[in-house]
């Protein structure tokens, strides 16, 4: 996996890419996973996504990757606005893949908003009440699907499995029936529990948006008790070497991010407006300033 020098350099060189050639679209794949899944850039990423939709202004995957970055950083309001463009009829979905993943990223906004609809954690306000659940299971990691499978799933299908083969698995016939059976309860139950799931790792999924606002805007927001938790070294474990090593710098600097931030986001109402020419007119965009130092 690279690191922040050497994702920092392939983010410039791609944005060269795409000035140069706009139609790229794997570039502007690329760039959109260095920015949020190495570099953690997330509101960079709405906007890169975002520019790429000026180019192509009825492709899916732009407003499917900008739901799933909102998704993260808890805004179902404007993820609401966005699905309901990417369902509409200008829209190009020309395969059934593309319609997969457009039907998928609906059911996680409708999950994730049904888990966070008592509360939705602000991860930039020290006083939100989700940070003392936090702190209080901040030495327990998060549930794997693995072991979530095999504790909770595995033996209700079991017994499930065994009541069925008691009563029609004598035949041949019985044994295809309860071989069908043991699939679909599987296939059931896994769906109808994965809230539960969610539920179980909701302190995880919380410590998780927290470290993407860090990345995000440079700044901290998470206190020095829970940094040093089994929790928080499981979630920045699962994290690109990039992210972390810029999450090390940004805890280095120790600037507070302010309770009232918001990502910076364009206008999801129209295509149209031009919203990263919102600075004085031929002045040049301003890269991210954290990338600056590493082109030595």
């Amino acid at each position: 996996m690279p690191d922040l020098q050497q994702s920092a350099k392939a983010m410039a060189a791609l944005r060269k890419v795409v000035e140069i050639d706009p139609e790229n679209f794997d570039a502007w794949r690329l760039g959109g996973v260095l920015l949020v899944d190495h570099l953690g850039m997330l509101e960079d990423g709405i906007r890169w996504w975002e520019a790429r939709r000026a180019v192509a202004p009825y492709e899916v995957t732009p407003l499917i990757e900008q739901i799933g970055i909102l998704v993260r950083l808890g805004y179902y309001e404007e993820c609401a606005s966005l699905i309901e463009e990417l369902f509409s009829e200008r829209m190009d979905a020309t395969d059934s893949k593309q319609l997969a993943r457009m039907e998928d990223v609906r059911r996680m906004v409708s999950r994730a908003a049904k888990m966070e609809q008592d509360e939705i954690f602000k991860p930039q306000n020290p006083k939100h009440p989700r940070w003392v659940i936090i702190e209080r299971m901040k030495a327990r990691k998060p549930t794997s699907p693995t072991r979530f499978l095999f504790l909770v799933i595995a033996p209700l299908v079991f017994i499930l499995g065994t009541f069925a083969m008691m009563v029609a698995g004598d035949t041949v016939w019985g044994s295809v029936f309860v071989f069908l059976f043991i699939l679909a309860c599987f296939m059931v139950i896994s769906r109808l529990t994965s809230s539960l799931l969610h539920k179980l790792n909701r302190h995880a999924l919380d410590l998780d948006r927290a470290i993407d606002a860090e990345t995000s805007t440079g700044k901290v927001c998470i206190p020095d008790s829970v940094r040093s938790s089994k929790l928080y070294i499981a979630m920045t474990g699962q994290r690109m070497p990039a992210l972390n090593e810029r999450l090390e710098l940004i805890v280095e600097s120790g600037d507070k991010l302010p309770i009232r931030w918001k990502p910076e986001a364009p206008s999801f109402s129209t295509m149209d407006d031009k919203w990263w020419e919102d600075g004085s007119e031929g002045e040049p965009e301003e890269e991210p300033g954290e990338l600056d130092p590493l082109d030595d």
